[in-house]
């Protein structure tokens, strides 16, 4: 038994070595329950579908945002953008509770908090849930969705953040494109 745990515990380093070279957008997931406004820091977000558009977020069962996100009725997925480090260390960790929203200019979203310029906001009617291992996964249908800015993601990666290049993105793809593209 010692064996498949210590195993299991070097395969769990190997992993988050791993991670460390997946290169992630930023985002601010927000809810609202009796208690106030609440803020999370977190990369393990997703799109799930586009039929119904749903999204997915992953919270650690030991973070305290796990039972704030379990009560409220929606949440929001804020997308930061590269100016916005401060935010995502506020609400990392760095500011508690009503505090984290000190930092940005925020706004309600069918009554979940928004950033205001974030680069999106997509907000989300809870539909269902799953325990995993030491997290659960949300799963939320998308009930309105707001942009603002040019694309400039904050994207965490190896343990820092950093933003993509100026000349990153090339001109966007017609839908034409995209079809073709992934016809292929």
């Amino acid at each position: 038994m010692q064996a498949s745990i210590a195993r299991n515990d070097d395969l769990a380093a190997e992993t988050r070595r791993a991670l460390r070279r997946l290169a992630s957008a930023v985002a601010v997931v927000t809810c609202r329950d009796a208690a106030g406004r609440h803020a999370m820091t977190a990369t393990a977000v997703s799109a799930m579908s586009m039929q119904p558009p749903s999204m997915i977020v992953c919270v650690n069962r030991a973070n305290a945002f796990h039972a704030a996100i379990g009560r409220a009725q929606a949440f929001a997925i804020n997308i930061l953008h590269r100016e916005q480090q401060r935010i995502s260390v506020g609400c990392g960790g760095s500011l508690r509770g009503e505090d984290r929203f000190g930092v940005g200019a925020w706004d309600e979203a069918r009554g979940v908090p928004v950033l205001v310029d974030a680069q999106a906001h997509i907000v989300c009617a809870r539909d269902e849930q799953f325990d995993y291992g030491s997290h659960t996964i949300f799963v939320g249908r998308v009930i309105t969705v707001g942009t603002s800015g040019t694309v400039d993601p904050l994207v965490y990666v190896d343990g820092r953040y950093t933003g993509l290049p100026g000349d990153a993105l090339p001109a966007p793809l017609s839908e034409i494109d995209l079809l073709y593209q992934f016809a292929l």
